[in-house]
């Protein structure tokens, strides 16, 4: 289903069907006379009686061909509640199968700007759909036009919605795409493609990779026959030459563990394991079309973890791009493998002001904040706050995680300079970030969010219908909004 988003002078002509009308938080339909027939206020006005009206919207069948819909407007109404307002409203329409709705904008009774905007940017996100590889297509089309004076969206944050939608679609297509699809070589091309939006795209393949030494990253896609890249794009949007902000994305197409092998039960899932390179690939995108007045650049590692007779083995020790040693103790931990170069090599060729990585990263971070909240480790109070606020207003929520020196005795090596996992158990996700902290060597902004419970949702969330769920995209868009433009 394509939904249609359509402008209109049309305020307060009585005959429209498929009515959306904005009312209090009581219900209060007194103003709204002049859009409904009196037969059907009437109607309305008994049936509210005896409807519930702690709902946020309520929908009232006046006649065999219209419906009238009522949305419920709370006094401390937020930002992402009329975004949420907005998803809850295409939910009606998967439902209601009807083709035409009219929203009208002059029953909004609130200051907030562009509210009508965040309304159908809500609803927009909602509406996204994997179904490439479905035979049968939902291609209906479904109208929504807005009418009233108060419907006008400047041309700014018109394409401010917009970007974050493309960029947000653009990570959950890569998400949802399946591992023989979207393995490192085609993901590489995608991104590629990019270039056309003015960003500026580097692709590192595995004959630069072993010149510059990132053999930490390398030996997580060496059992694979597809090859493992470093790709980076970058954003020039500041009128200086100031040093750019960075984002760092773990992309494991495919993580079958390796020779530590994962179980059988839901490795499906496991094409997921690069999202936290989808959420910077969408990010990028998002700055490109909006032309964002930063400079930013996104560095994302892509490789498949692989069982085969050139994979890497358990006890195997490594050379970072940092010139660090590690012991692989366990194949299955393999992301971090992948961002400990990245992060080194993002620090170092960019110098940027702070570096944000996001990654599918343990399955502990599950266990301690579920589907809630991403866990977020920092060296630095300063941008913990700001990603923590961003995170709050977008409904993309994160919980600070301890980083403490005296985990480090559990990821020391007795022969190389660290190993991958703790094996004593417990502080799984901790000891995860306290090992990638290693590799921060200039002491830069740094902040890791482990989103393995965020990136992915079975039943759907707010913004999304099930499947990927681009966290991290608005987030970010969020923080650099509010903190660096």
């Amino acid at each position: 289903m394509t939904i249609q988003i359509n402008y209109k002078k049309i305020s307060s002509k009585k005959d429209l069907a498929n009515l959306v009308l904005f009312v209090d938080e009581k219900f209060n339909i007194n103003n709204l006379k002049k859009y409904l027939s009196n037969l059907e206020f009437s109607y309305i006005s008994d049936l509210l009686k005896n409807s519930d009206l702690k709902k946020d919207l309520l929908s009232f069948e006046v006649n065999s061909k219209k419906t009238v819909f009522l949305v419920s407007i709370k006094k401390d109404i937020k930002i992402s509640d009329i975004e949420n307002l907005g998803a809850k409203f295409h939910s009606y329409i998967n439902n209601d199968k009807k083709k035409e709705y009219f929203v009208n904008s002059d029953t909004i009774n609130n200051k907030i700007k562009n509210f009508v905007g965040y309304f159908l940017h809500g609803l927009k996100l909602k509406s996204y759909e994997f179904n490439i590889y479905k035979s049968k297509k939902n291609k209906e089309t479904v109208l929504i036009n807005v009418i009233g004076n108060k419907n006008k969206i400047s041309i700014q944050d018109h394409l401010r919605f917009k970007a974050l939608e493309e960029g947000s679609f653009f990570a959950r297509d890569l998400v949802s795409e399946p591992g023989n699809v979207l393995h490192p070589d085609e993901y590489a091309k995608r991104i590629n493609t990019l270039k056309k939006f003015g960003l500026k795209i580097n692709i590192y393949d595995e004959k630069k990779l072993k010149k510059l030494g990132m053999n930490a990253l390398l030996g997580v896609g060496q059992g694979s026959i597809r090859g493992s890249y470093l790709v980076t794009m970058e954003w020039n949007g500041a009128k200086n030459n100031s040093n750019p902000l960075a984002f760092v994305g773990k992309g494991v197409c495919f993580d079958t563990g390796g020779y530590s092998l994962k179980p059988a039960k839901f490795m499906e899932d496991m094409t997921y394991d690069m999202a936290g390179s989808a959420t910077v690939v969408g990010l990028m995108k998002n700055l490109a079309i909006r032309k964002a007045k930063i400079n930013a650049v996104g560095v994302v590692g892509l490789v498949e973890n692989m069982v085969s007779g050139n994979a890497q083995r358990p006890g195997d020790i490594v050379k970072s791009y940092s010139g660090k040693t590690i012991e692989v103790l366990n194949t299955d931990a393999e992301g971090r493998l992948v961002l400990a170069d990245a992060l080194t090599f993002t620090e170092k060729k960019f110098k940027p002001k702070f570096m944000v990585d996001l990654a599918t990263l343990t399955g502990a971070i599950i266990v301690s904040l579920g589907s809630e909240y991403a866990g977020l480790f920092s060296n630095d109070d300063k941008l913990s706050k700001q990603l923590l606020e961003a995170g709050d207003k977008v409904e993309e929520k994160l919980w600070r995680m301890p980083l403490h020196k005296n985990f480090d005795k559990l990821i020391d090596s007795k022969n190389a300079d660290m190993q991958n996992i703790n094996y004593v158990g417990g502080a799984g996700s901790t000891t995860a970030a306290q090992f990638l902290q290693r590799f921060i060597l200039n002491k830069t902004p740094w902040a890791h969010l482990d989103i393995a419970g965020m990136a992915f949702s079975k039943y759907g969330g707010a913004l999304n219908s099930g499947g990927a769920t681009s966290y991290g995209v608005r987030l970010l868009n969020q923080l650099i909004e509010d903190n660096y433009e």
